[in-house]
């Protein structure tokens, strides 16, 4: 239903969104998006379509102690692909607590992400993209730091104090300073970078974080065990493995899901079974690489490969596109540049960064 409503708002002449903050100690603060303000709060778009990703700040301005409760109030008026008028009215109600701890338990860490790949955007434009990389770093040192004043001493002693809603927050903010948008250190065209930047202002969220940390799935002993059954078929669901070039080996095979593309990475040293029951062919020089299909052959083992990417396509509702990457091969380069968790000539290693982390706030 809520696709249907509004992909039909794509040929409308004008829409918008009205948000209400319903306790007068709260204030909109800015909006990111692409729109036209036309108030302090509401936002005219000419067309908006359900994958399209929208965040606001809001201000605290009076002391809310006296408060249980509060309620914000976001309301989408349009019209449809049929004339009709409509609108669409989502409510969020959160308690009001003094306890900083109960703030972070309540946090979103995918969320705060892409609030911060928005802000980091209008700092590289307002600013330089150095005071958006820097300002990112301090997002997560600063919230790190508010969370170790939480604990007892004897807790933050030689310790990373993280909470645990917060726990992939920092392997994050390294995904999003080595995201083209906001890299160093390796060439990049201005409209690749962007572009990169139009995606980070306007992607959804599910889709925003896969685009900066893919899902990565061994793909070379797929079975049944564990599989989602349908009336089609079974889809395996493969375990899911960290952006480390360490879990690459030569002997496998591996999906990438980055979103608008997935790679079919394929070991050199891959058995011979793999490569029959999927390319049908024994040999490992004769794979095309580049090549966006593959062969529909009747076997197990290219039926379980083939039932996951169809599942994997599905989740999103625009196109992907499917790409062999060899071993060997040029498109390899692109590949391993999603390792985000390894370290480069121009940036940290996931693990420095918590090193970086660790001293920003001891200090």
């Amino acid at each position: 239903m809520l696709n249907d409503q509004c992909y039909s708002t794509i040929v409308t002449v004008r829409s918008c969104i009205h948000c209400i903050c319903f306790f007068s100690g709260l204030s909109i603060h800015t909006f990111h998006g692409n729109f036209f303000v036309r108030s302090t709060d509401l936002l005219s778009l000419p067309n908006v379509n359900p994958d399209a990703g929208f965040a606001m700040q809001v201000s605290i301005e009076d002391n809310l102690q006296d408060s249980a409760n509060v309620c914000f109030q976001c309301a989408l008026l349009y019209t449809s692909s049929k004339g009709e008028r409509r609108i669409r009215v989502h409510t969020l109600c959160v308690p009001v607590t003094n306890q900083l701890s109960e703030v972070f338990m309540g946090a979103d860490q995918q969320a705060i992400t892409s609030l911060l790949a928005k802000m980091a955007v209008d700092r590289s434009l307002s600013s330089t993209l150095g005071h958006a990389r820097e300002a990112m770093i301090n997002a997560c040192t600063d919230a790190f730091r508010a969370f170790g004043g939480t604990l007892p001493t004897s807790q933050r002693i030689g310790t990373l104090p993280i909470c645990h809603s917060l726990r992939l927050l920092p392997v994050y903010v390294v995904a999003m300073l080595k995201f083209m948008a906001f890299r160093v250190g390796v060439s990049t065209k201005l409209d690749d970078r962007v572009f990169a930047m139009e995606q980070c202002k306007n992607l959804p969220l599910s889709f925003l974080i896969l685009k900066m940390y893919p899902d990565l799935y061994p793909v070379h002993e797929l079975t049944e065990e564990g599989g989602i059954h349908r009336e089609d078929g079974v889809i395996p669901q493969p375990p899911l493995l960290q952006l480390t070039a360490a879990q690459i080996n030569r002997t496998g095979a591996y999906i990438m899901d980055a979103a608008d593309s997935l790679y079919l990475y394929v070991g050199s040293a891959v058995s011979t079974q793999f490569l029959q029951g999927i390319f049908n062919t024994g040999d490992y020089g004769q794979l095309v690489e580049g090549m966006t299909e593959l062969p529909e052959l009747e076997n197990p083992t290219s039926e379980l490969l083939r039932n996951f990417l169809v599942y994997l396509l599905e989740q999103r509702p625009f196109h992907a596109k499917v790409v062999l990457v060899r071993d060997d091969g040029r498109q390899r380069v692109e590949f391993m540049r999603h390792m985000i968790e390894d370290r480069t000539e121009s940036s940290m290693s996931y693990y420095e960064f918590l090193q970086h982390l660790q001293k920003q706030i001891q200090n």
